[in-house]
């Protein structure tokens, strides 16, 4: 069966997504787990560390200023997932304006990055790198400070690592899951109803906030 945009939106919606086993396979299989990762977007854990970098300066962040380089960075590590049919399937989704880009920048160079699918809602992390220390640690702090104030009320990891769960994910059960974005679905959120946070510094003071 052919994957297009389309059966890929209607996938996510049934609770599953798409992987591939490496960079050359030009098959695609779904995955359901049992055991689903979720960030609560009032439970983001900003570290003392990750604070000092957030207020201290000299990073900014945009929205959807560069998406295939995201996804292209994502994918540049010995071991992929995102074949070049995924690809092609995220980069349709974003120019359908359901999957964006979150950017760190220091000066002109990324330092780290995020992207996802937003439907309704729920935000689906698919994958974030990193090119300087905590950048993918600081693109998500942006991203979940936009998500909490665009209106999202799921944000959807896939699986827990000790890597997110250090952040703040946790794991539930894929009925806890299935239920959550089912309620999700239905909640008119838009990420590019609000800027991105402009500095560090008001990320961490809306998370002090919340948290």
């Amino acid at each position: 069966m052919t994957v297009t945009p389309e059966i890929l939106l209607q996938a996510y919606c049934s609770g599953v997504f798409p992987m591939a086993e490496h960079r050359d396979d030009p098959e695609i299989f779904w995955v359901d787990p049992k055991r689903r990762g979720v960030f609560p977007l009032d439970g983001f854990h900003i570290s003392r560390s990750l604070a000092k970098r957030l207020q201290r300066g000299g990073f900014r962040a945009t929205l959807n200023r560069d998406f295939a380089t995201v996804v292209r960075a994502c994918a540049d590590r010995p071991e992929t997932w995102i074949s070049e049919e995924i690809f092609n399937l995220y980069s349709a989704l974003h120019h359908m304006g359901y999957a964006h880009s979150l950017e760190v920048w220091q000066g002109d160079r990324l330092a780290g990055g995020v992207y996802g699918v937003a439907i309704g809602g729920a935000f689906f992390g698919e994958s974030m790198f990193s090119h300087q220390t905590d950048g993918s640690k600081l693109a998500l702090a942006w991203l979940i400070d936009l998500l909490r104030r665009t209106g999202f009320v799921l944000f959807d990891t896939q699986f827990l690592t000790d890597h997110l769960a250090s952040l703040g994910a946790i794991e539930i059960s894929r009925a806890d899951y299935r239920a959550q974005l089912a309620e999700a679905l239905h909640v008119p959120a838009d990420i590019t109803a609000h800027p991105v946070a402009a500095t560090g510094q008001g990320v961490v003071q809306r998370s002090t906030q919340t948290s």
